[in-house]
């Protein structure tokens, strides 16, 4: 793995590089119960050169304990391993990833996964989904659910928990949440079963 993180520092497949700190590689066991990939990496992300460790990353924390699948088990990741922003003032807002970025990033993404040999893969959100199971999936509607894939006999799709940051108002913030970790719990049973 250390090989493969060296190697991606290095990389300049497409332009995100260029306005990126750093690039951001996976962090976590490398022999997990469970992998997890998000879209990419966020402002804070992307300063601290560690996945989910914004908001978005403690919510996932948090969540992952309640369904049973503790972090330190489990390896996290992005899809696109390179921050794509743009400026609004001083600050640095999150831009979707365009199907060329994923792309790009796919080959570092297939590495990671073939080193780890993931027994439950967890697709957070639609880029993420995406790029792992084709453009035809969709989260809202194939969510919770475990599929087979080329990266794991089982994968689940669920949303990516900066959707539950962005939901209107408290109640609809908690009811997400508890979707989610009803999601995280299906996971996490698979996880823990051969």
């Amino acid at each position: 793995m250390a090989v493969l993180r060296d190697a991606a520092a290095e990389c300049t497949a497409c332009p995100l590089w260029r306005d990126a700190t750093q690039t951001v590689w996976g962090d976590g066991s490398e022999r997990p119960d469970a992998v997890l990939v998000g879209e990419q990496p966020g402002d804070e992300e992307d300063r601290a050169g560690a996945p989910f460790v914004g908001p978005a990353g403690r919510l996932l924390d948090r969540a992952l304990a309640e369904a049973g699948l503790p972090r330190e088990r489990c390896w996290v990741t992005n899809a696109v391993k390179h921050f794509k922003w743009i400026a609004r003032g001083k600050r640095r807002i999150h831009e979707r990833p365009n199907s060329r970025e994923v792309a790009a990033c796919r080959p570092w993404l297939e590495a990671e996964l073939a080193t780890l040999e993931p027994r439950v893969l967890v697709c957070l959100g639609a880029t993420a989904a995406a790029a792992l199971l084709g453009p035809k999936v969709r989260v809202t509607r194939d969510r919770g659910r475990i599929v087979a894939s080329p990266f794991a006999k089982r994968t689940l799709m669920t949303i990516h928990p900066s959707a539950i940051l962005r939901a209107p108002d408290a109640e609809a913030r908690r009811a997400e949440y508890s979707r989610f970790v009803d999601d995280l719990t299906v996971a996490a049973r698979c996880a823990h079963s051969r």
